[in-house]
Formats: C-alpha cells, structure tokens, sequence
C-alpha cells in the first residue's frame, strides 16, 4: 500500500469523495427501478425492492437465488451481448443492473418485467447451485425468490422511463 492510500484509510478520516450511490436520499427512495449513473456507453439501474431502511429486508437465502435465476435469463436473454452486471445490494433492498445504452430505457424496463415475470414462476433446479459452481451452496430459497419477484412485478406493472430519475 502506498502513502498516499494509508493516508486516506487513517482511522476516522475520508479524503475520498463520495460515491454516486450514496448521494441518492434514501430517506425518499421508495419501491422502483431507477438509473443510478452512466459511465460511458454502461448504465446502471437500481432495481430497488425494498424501502431503503424500512426493516423489511431481502431474505438472504431468497436474495441469493433470484441473483441466480436473474443473472441466468439476463445472460440468456435477446439483450445478453449488452449486460455488464446483475447483482445485489449489499443492503439487500434491491439489484444492480448494468446495461450497455445500447438498450433503450423502455426495453430495459421490459426486460426486468420480463425477468421477474420468469423468476416468479420458475420451476426445477436453481442454476448455478451446486457445490462445484457456487461459493454458498446450500443457502437458497426459491420461495423467497418467487414471492420477492412477484411483489416487484407490482411495483412496475405500469413503471415508465420518466421515474426512472431519482428523487432528489
């Protein structure tokens, strides 16, 4: 480690900026899918799925599986040549999305429908989820996955790219 980043990790001290995530008001952000920031051609979604600080959290073993069941479709789906990323929030309201623009706001809006859609009625085996292919194997639950999918479904049954912008 050079001086320069021992000098930025002294206990109580922060010489780094803030990140774009954590200038977003999580005490407004509701339920939704929203664009976070554009990197060059990449932009990244929010698909939030919880109230920020709610109490009401993604169960982990759920959680787990629908990154598995999301990520699987994603890179299986018509637009898999332009995903970057599926992943969780480590604050387990939600998913990070990040999609080359080459997908429009509106299809990226319909392909997470899509997803969920997908993911609340999937059926059979986890992909991914055996000892040889993940790191935490025996903690899933689709039920939780299902359910989680089903109640996103809601929240963007008429979601439009107009509330894809963050509240300030």
């Amino acid at each position: 480690m050079s001086v320069n980043e021992n000098d930025c990790l002294r206990s109580g001290e922060n010489k780094m900026g803030q990140i774009a995530s954590f200038s977003v008001n999580h005490n407004k952000l509701e339920k939704g899918m929203y664009i976070s920031r554009t990197d060059g051609d990449v932009v990244t979604y929010d698909i939030r799925m919880k109230r920020p600080n709610g109490g009401d959290y993604l169960p982990y073993a759920g959680m787990h599986t629908l990154e598995h069941l999301f990520a699987t479709y994603a890179r299986n789906s018509e637009i898999k040549n332009s995903v970057i990323y599926i992943g969780p929030m480590g604050c387990r309201t939600g998913f990070y999305m990040l999609l080359r623009d080459a997908v429009g706001k509106d299809e990226a809006i319909a392909f997470v429908k899509r997803a969920f859609s997908y993911i609340s009625l999937f059926d059979g085996d986890i992909p991914g989820a055996t000892r040889k292919e993940c790191g935490n194997y025996m903690e899933h639950n689709l039920d939780d996955a299902k359910q989680a999918a089903k109640d996103m479904l809601i929240v963007l049954q008429n979601w439009t790219k107009e509330q894809l912008i963050y509240e300030k």
